[in-house]
């Protein structure tokens, strides 16, 4: 007689499982199922309902070949993210230098100089050495008592940037999804991008900087959480450095692009622009969706489907007897968004991020544009932000894999403030040309802090809410990271005045985000939920030690 082929699937004893389990034949360990006589069997299934997080931990793989690939395809988006915030350096910059037009003396015999020394100068006996279209300052004249109006493309981009992040929040978390919503966030950032390069004057400028930082806002928030949603708990932190990698990669790119488009920053732009159209047409498409979102949209197969392919991918498979859990939520969807703040504990938890992200965020963009001030050429001091940017996604990841999110963000803030505290003794000059180098190296010690402070706070958000309220989180601390960035400069301005008054509030403000984010719950190794229904029902057996896989408070 032929031998009857049979396929086992065995539940790993070792992990606990937090989901509900339907036994049809409680006498069976193993689950055996016939391929042959399928109908004779099915009273011996045994089916399991598993949670995404359960199935990736034990079927998938915490983080093998398939997650490498979605991380490093997703993230890859980071670079125009860090393109379309700090193309402005160049395009907006004041040129270096003037030069008398032919057969004119400008001012006292001089027949050349630096660019704050234009004021002074007879209209029309002078010109730009780069030319009038290396940047729109030069084109539409902006000096001198047009100054104020450079600032204007700047403050829009970042009002756009704080209305886009909510925007795109809940786009992410509602009917769109994450990878659409990367996918328009990027194509809409191509568009304004291109349009941006045809203004006419500063006014269209400005607007459409506007746009340009509503759209973009969604880049950084979708991508991030889409790449961190399909890795095992042990891993999150790590993919998530990745993107801010990338993230430095898009800043150190942007002097070596600036440097070839001299002549006109129109043409900068428009290279920006079918840079991130061709990843949007070419690589995107090969991400995939994420399976926590599509289950709490019910679509509870194409979940399933998208894990078995993960699982495939990375030379695993899921048995047959194993279905996901139906997470339960209201099918009501602005309740889930407003679930957020009607849940004191979640409400307690966002606000305590936001001003930790607040503070971070003022800190990461001061301490940047002080090093900025230095006398070096603008393309040497973009280049030196952003290598100082790539060791700091490095120390980040490696202190992530074994210390903890809080105590990590929180010693990230306070070595920052010492850092500008130190920095005081040094203003001013004191210690001369050695004074000045020991400060480079303290401020570019603080400002590596600051950036690990900057992309821990954006993992530990991911890990600190479920999913189907994950995006809108991120996002309203993505919005107080940004306003703390717009608020910035002033602060730097008054630092020209007065740079001790300058340190003084960057370390205090530093000192507060560190304070603030030890308060916030401790996530790491712990599971992620899919609603705030399930995160605060394990909070409670947590509570009632009933469970020991628990967020610590």
């Amino acid at each position: 007689m032929e031998e009857e082929k049979s396929e086992v699937a065995v539940i790993p004893k070792k992990v606990e499982l937090s989901s509900k389990e339907t036994i049809i034949d409680d006498e069976e360990e193993e689950v055996i199922i016939n391929n042959n006589n399928n109908n004779n069997n099915n009273n011996n299934t045994r089916i399991i309902e598993l949670t995404v997080e359960e199935v990736i931990e034990n079927y998938v793989g915490s983080f093998g070949y398939s997650q490498i690939i979605q991380a490093i395809l997703v993230s890859l988006a980071w670079i125009f993210d860090a393109q379309s915030t700090l193309v402005t350096i160049f395009s907006d910059a004041e040129p270096e230098k003037w030069r008398c037009k032919q057969n004119y003396v400008c001012y006292n015999g001089q027949i050349s100089g630096k660019g704050s020394s234009v004021c002074g100068l007879q209209p029309g006996s002078w010109e730009w050495e780069g030319g009038r279209k290396s940047s729109i300052l030069a084109e539409w004249g902006l000096v001198c008592h047009h100054n104020f109006l450079a600032a204007l493309p700047a403050s829009s981009f970042f009002l756009g940037s704080l209305i886009g992040s909510a925007i795109y929040g809940r786009l992410a978390d509602s009917f769109l999804g994450r990878k659409k919503s990367l996918t328009l966030a990027c194509l809409v950032t191509s568009i304004t991008a291109l349009l941006t390069s045809f203004s006419p004057n500063i006014w269209t400028y400005a607007v459409l900087r506007f746009f340009n930082g509503l759209t973009r806002s969604g880049i950084g928030i979708c991508c991030l959480v889409l790449a961190t949603e399909v890795v095992g708990r042990k891993w999150r932190g790590q993919v998530g450095q990745y993107g801010f990698f990338f993230f430095s990669l898009g800043f150190l790119s942007l002097p070596l692009i600036a440097m070839h488009t001299k002549s006109s920053w129109r043409y900068l732009y428009r290279i920006l622009s079918f840079v991130v159209f061709l990843y949007t047409i070419v690589i995107l498409p090969f991400v995939t969706e994420s399976p926590r979102w599509l289950l709490l949209k019910g679509r509870k197969s194409e979940a399933h489907s998208i894990l078995t392919k993960l699982a495939t991918r990375n030379g695993k498979t899921i048995p047959p007897n194993v279905q996901l859990t139906d997470p339960g939520f209201s099918d009501n969807e602005h309740k889930k968004n407003i679930s957020l703040w009607e849940c004191k504990w979640a409400r307690m938890r966002m606000l305590k991020a936001m001003i930790a992200g607040f503070g971070v965020g003022f800190v990461y963009y001061a301490v940047q544009l002080n090093v900025e001030n230095l006398n070096f050429s603008k393309y040497l001091s973009v280049a030196i932000n952003a290598l100082l940017e790539i060791p700091a996604v490095f120390v980040g990841s490696f202190f992530l894999g074994f210390m903890n999110r809080r105590l990590l963000l929180s010693i990230a803030c306070v070595l920052a403030g010492i850092s500008c505290l130190l920095c005081i003794i040094f203003t001013n000059g004191n210690g001369g040309t050695v004074g000045n180098w020991i400060q480079l190296g303290i401020e570019g010690f603080g400002f590596m802090a600051a950036s690990v402070a900057f992309d821990v706070m954006f993992i530990y958000c991911v890990e600190l809410f479920p999913t189907n309220v994950r995006n809108f989180a991120v996002s309203l601390m993505r919005q107080a990271l940004v306003l703390g960035g717009a608020m910035a400069p002033l602060l730097v301005a008054l630092g020209r005045l007065s740079p001790t008054f300058s340190f003084l509030v960057i370390a205090g403000l530093s000192f507060l985000s560190g304070l603030v984010g030890f308060w916030l719950p401790e996530t790491k190794n712990t599971p992620i939920f899919d609603t705030l229904e399930q995160q605060q029902k394990d909070d409670k057996l947590c509570q009632e030690n009933i469970i020991t896989s628990c967020v610590q408070p």
